[in-house]
């Protein structure tokens, strides 16, 4: 299976009901090793740091196979709207 931005964007969308999802490919020729995301979903709300980043290492078990590199950040959609108003 071939691993990109799209597939890691949709599956997190349909998985974790998120309502943003940025995916950049940080790998310096491109090639799908490295990855960096911002996930914003209201399935975070109430849960801490670790436990949002563990569902989203659930919700991409099978890619994360193949990944050499995942930067996340996970954030509540209120937390979301704060930051971009700053």
């Amino acid at each position: 299976m071939a691993i990109t931005a799209d597939h890691i964007r949709d599956k997190l969308i349909k998985e974790l009901a998120a309502v943003h999802v940025d995916v950049e490919d940080t790998s310096p020729n491109r090639c799908a090793a490295s990855y960096k995301v911002l996930v914003v979903s209201s399935q975070f709300e109430g849960k801490p740091l670790l436990q949002r980043h563990r569902m989203v290492n659930t919700c991409l078990a099978e890619e994360l196979k193949e990944i050499h590199a995942f930067e996340q950040k996970t954030l509540t959609p209120e937390q979301w709207e704060k930051q971009k108003s700053q």
